[in-house]
């Protein structure tokens, strides 16, 4: 059978973690957004040549992973001796934010973090979003070439406008945009008005785009006028931004373990009291657009 139907039975019958190998071909096709959504944990392109010296030269982003299944499928017990690079902390892309600083009050802004799973969740917290809602600036964990084409896939289905990120573009009432699958996403300040910026700088949490460099950004940029989410998703990203953010004044959103795909995100910022509510996915929305009491 095909791969794509392979995938299907497995999550159906016997659900495993997979990383899918796709060849660069099928980049930002429809079939590989699909697998996403069938729960495939990640994705990575192989090039048409030279795919050996790919595999050795992404090992730093690849092991990590196959070490978090291995520990989940085995109960928490390490099954891996090789050591991996280190992870890198927003620090790399970023200050934190000074402790004295203040923000004067502005408009909204809503940032969104998902990794595994995250595909239809995000559909579940946009798609009942009136015309009118909050900026929203989203990252979710996906491979360079397939952000593209899921933004226009949410675009498609919601009442708000998606779009891939650019550098520069303002952030915007009743827009999302999703951070690029090769670029940090940041939040900044421009006089009167909010805009992006995208920073191809190191992986942080083993991730570009983090989630931990979008929160850090909007507690420095934004402090209690951003609100911050974190959705289902294997691992920490993201962790320690939503505390900065709660830190910041901005109010925080942890994804309840009854709705997430993978309890990891989550679960790692409420045990860092990083999430002022914990909120089951399908009534997240209804946070994004009532005002803030």
């Amino acid at each position: 059978m095909s791969g794509m139907r392979f995938l299907k039975k497995l999550m159906a019958q016997c659900p495993l973690p997979v990383i899918v190998f796709s060849s660069e071909q099928q980049a930002g096709s429809q079939v590989m957004n699909d697998a996403l959504e069938m729960g495939a944990m990640d994705i990575l392109v192989l090039p048409a040549t030279g795919a050996r010296e790919f595999l050795h030269q992404s090992a730093p982003m690849i092991q990590p992973k196959l070490k978090e299944v291995a520990r989940q499928r085995h109960g928490g017990k390490e099954t891996f001796s090789k050591t991996v690079q280190p992870k890198l902390s927003a620090d790399v892309i970023l200050p934190p934010r000074p402790r004295w600083s203040t923000v004067p009050k502005t408009e909204r802004i809503i940032c969104i973090g998902a990794s595994t799973g995250g595909t239809d969740s995000l559909q579940v917290v946009l798609r009942p979003l009136p015309a009118d809602s909050p900026g929203i600036l989203i990252v979710q964990h996906m491979p360079d070439g397939f952000t593209d084409t899921f933004a226009k896939r949410l675009d498609s289905l919601c009442n708000i406008r998606v779009k891939e990120a650019a550098h520069g573009d303002a952030v915007l009432p009743g827009r999302a945009l999703l951070a690029p699958g090769s670029h940090h996403l940041l939040l900044a300040r421009r006089g009167d008005r909010y805009v992006v910026e995208l920073n191809d700088g190191p992986l942080v949490t083993r991730h570009r785009p983090s989630v931990d460099v979008l929160f850090r950004s909007a507690a420095r940029s934004a402090g209690n006028n951003a609100m911050g989410i974190l959705l289902t998703g294997m691992g920490d990203d993201g962790a320690r931004g939503l505390l900065e953010m709660r830190e910041a004044g901005s109010p925080t959103i942890a994804e309840h373990e009854s709705t997430c795909v993978v309890y990891g995100m989550p679960k790692e910022a409420i045990q860092r009291g990083a999430a002022e509510k914990i909120i089951p996915l399908h009534k997240i929305a209804q946070e994004i657009i009532s005002p803030r009491r």
